[in-house]
């Protein structure tokens, strides 16, 4: 068996609330990105659908793709990137 690390990159992500969201993630029909159904939300995701609760994080891929992650999650896999970086 081998070991793997993981490739740096980096990505846009955002806390998940109904109320804001970035213009990034509005862009083009955001319907089509997420809906609502019997009160909770689902992101659409390459593997499917997927349940978002409030808190999670939205993050935009390298193919342009949306998924959430879990807050702590998200903590443990990436940092906040400057803009000198």
């Amino acid at each position: 068996m081998a070991k793997y690390r993981k490739k740096p990159v980096v990505v846009e992500a955002f806390r998940f609330c109904v109320d804001e969201m970035p213009l990034w993630f509005m862009n083009g029909i955001y319907d089509q990105k997420y809906y609502i159904k019997f009160g909770e939300t689902y992101i659409r995701t390459l593997e499917g659908d997927m349940r978002v609760n409030k808190g999670d994080y939205i993050i935009k891929g390298i193919q342009g793709e949306f998924y959430p992650c879990k807050p702590d999650i998200f903590k443990a896999t990436y940092e906040v990137v400057t803009d000198d970086e």
